[in-house]
């Protein structure tokens, strides 16, 4: 298949970042859009106590030191970052942490100060947080000291991020996460803001209790000059909510609800910590890839029974089928990836590194193989997390974060391979990347945009990029989706470009697995197969012009070790049976839109 020498692919690595003057071919940024510090309760009670300025330093590549004395530093910084603390509580943490706060000498927050043990932290949490946030009528608890707390804590986020940003270096955006669970349906958003021009408060769940509610003040927000988008993430634990067919009112969503939504919300978080939310194998049994990260024991907490909308492919087929009534998709939603860590540390993802997201509640060897994390998931489900790329001209507020308005982004399952794809029908394959690019530009569609209405079949061109310290790659694949004439799903996962001299089968029209290098006694593989590059053309002769459809690209990498392995294989213990011991780790890319002329 269609592959270029390492040397090649290195020149392509290094050439955007030599110059500082913006790339209008873009360059592929990684960073985080999804974390927690000492500023969110439910990571404090775990014994967090890295603030934000400490997390965005950890995410530059400076060291942190630990409450019990242990020095974390990145292997490799990160090239932009947002903490989103939780805007519920973000007041109470102020006054728990600061000697001169408004109500710090609560005798509530004194207990706080000082729970040590795990079962004690999950009664006070359950206590005072999740039988109210996950209430339909979510209150502050009787300690709260009022708004100026509020405040005073948003402006300690605005501060640190506005101390670490350095334009053309490393990103530091300003954002927050409103934590909405409606009876235990997880539909948290992460705001984020496009610039400093940023309110001197936020709302949280308490204060907003729907996320048109939320979409409204956004909407005020924008009233007053700032530039502002929100990401829902983890669908999986959305208890059917995520992409609904009636709005928090028990409505039926309706014109006005696709158009706001669509307008604010760009990007959905593929996956994090709680499992990937791309598919499940439970409703995607023809894909042989859906048994990835799937996370079942979500499903033990809150009735969070999995629903195919629950999953992003299950909302993206949804919205086809919504715009076909309204006119307008309401999930139209480009990827993003975030960890959701609740330990302060920014984008820990090597699978080999990983130890917990949640304080005590993952924090052992043991707890991950046999513990849980309180009304949420079994430790031995849990995922490294993810990482969010972005295709943007430059390392800049305002150049990512228009990166991920126009939805021109892609998620990985923690490495920092990069994937790419364009759509047109003027497109024609290329072995050369930059030739693709740059046709790409001109002639086709980017992800996360719109082919224009045409009765000529559309070719798309796609390519990914191994991680330069990480596993080959297997194949890169293209997801299709569409609703037909009469409103039936469908889809379609077409192998593009692969490693190797293997074919597809013509009795079964897959392609043959590509082996697997692992050692599972020393939690090592080797590159012996794969390739460093993939690189190919597609086009699509079932094409129906008169069909809503969209494409996206999925690259996967050569089988590695699950962090669950490299557990085993440390600490001499016995491979867990019940979940892989090996996963390919893999990238998502934003999808191309396809809607008929009207």
């Amino acid at each position: 298949m269609n592959k270029l020498s390492a040397t090649a692919i290195a020149l392509i690595w290094i050439a955007p970042l030599a110059s500082a003057d913006p790339n209008p071919l873009r360059n592929a940024y990684f960073g985080e859009t999804h974390m927690h510090t000492a500023l969110s309760l439910d990571a404090y009670i775990g014994g967090t106590r890295l603030m934000p300025s400490d997390a965005l330093s950890f995410a530059k590549g400076a060291p942190v030191t630990l409450p019990d004395g242990t020095v974390m530093q990145h292997r490799r910084p990160l090239d932009f970052a947002t903490v989103t603390d939780h805007s519920e509580y973000i007041g109470e943490m102020y006054s728990t942490m600061y000697d001169d706060a408004p109500g710090h000498d609560n005798e509530d927050l004194e207990t706080l100060r000082t729970l040590t043990d795990i079962e004690d932290r999950q009664s006070w949490f359950f206590k005072y947080v999740v039988s109210s946030n996950r209430s339909t009528t979510p209150q502050h608890p009787s300690f709260y000291a009022g708004p100026a707390t509020t405040k005073s804590a948003w402006q300690i986020i605005i501060d640190a991020a506005e101390e670490h940003n350095d334009p053309g270096n490393f990103t530091a955006l300003i954002g927050f996460e409103w934590s909405g669970a409606p009876n235990g349906a997880n539909l948290h958003r992460n705001v984020i803001f496009r610039d400093h021009n940023v309110p001197d408060t936020v709302p949280s769940y308490i204060e907003i209790n729907q996320e048109e509610r939320l979409w409204d003040w956004m909407h005020g927000q924008e009233a007053d000059g700032r530039h502002l988008l929100a990401i829902p993430h983890n669908s999986n634990a959305s208890k059917g909510r995520m992409f609904p067919d009636t709005d928090s009112f028990g409505e039926p969503i309706d014109l006005a609800y696709a158009r706001t939504r669509q307008h604010f919300e760009p990007l959905v978080e593929m996956m994090q910590v709680k499992g990937n939310s791309e598919v499940h194998r439970k409703f995607w049994a023809a894909d042989e890839f859906s048994n990835f990260e799937n996370a079942d024991s979500i499903q033990k907490n809150s009735g969070r029974i999995f629903h195919q909308r629950d999953f992003v492919r299950g909302g993206l087929k949804a919205g086809l089928q919504a715009e076909q009534a309204l006119g307008v998709n309401p999930f139209k939603l480009g990827f993003m990836g975030g960890t959701d860590n609740h330990n302060g540390l920014m984008s820990q993802v090597a699978e080999d590194q990983f130890d917990g997201a949640h304080g005590p509640e993952d924090g052992t060897v043991e707890r991950r193989r046999t513990g849980d994390v309180l009304g949420w998931i079994d430790g031995k489900d849990l995922s490294i997390g993810s990482l969010g790329g972005v295709w943007a001209t430059e390392n800049t507020r305002a150049a990512i974060w228009d990166a991920m308005k126009r939805r021109e982004t892609f998620a990985t399952s923690g490495p920092r391979l990069k994937v790419r794809m364009f759509g047109g029908v003027e497109l024609a394959a290329t072995t050369d990347p930059v030739e693709m690019v740059e046709q790409g530009y001109l002639l086709g569609a980017h992800m996360g945009s719109d082919l224009p209405a045409n009765p000529t079949p559309p070719t798309f061109t796609v390519m990914a990029e191994k991680d330069p310290d990480g596993a080959n790659l297997d194949r890169v694949q293209i997801v299709k989706g569409w609703a037909d004439a009469n409103g039936d799903l469908n889809e379609r996962i077409i192998d593009v470009a692969w490693s190797g001299d293997r074919e597809i089968d013509t009795a079964t029209g897959k392609l043959p697995a590509i082996g697997n290098t692992v050692d599972l006694a020393t939690a090592k593989f080797t590159n012996d197969i794969g390739a460093p590059m993939l690189i190919g053309a597609w086009t699509d002769a079932d094409f129906d012009p008169q069909s809503n459809a969209f494409y996206y690209a999925r690259a996967l990498e050569i089988p590695t070790p699950r962090w669950s392995t490299y557990d085993a294989v440390r600490e001499g213990l016995p491979l867990l049976e019940d979940v892989p011991a090996t996963i390919q780790e893999r990238a998502w890319g934003s999808p191309i839109w396809y809607s008929p002329a009207n």
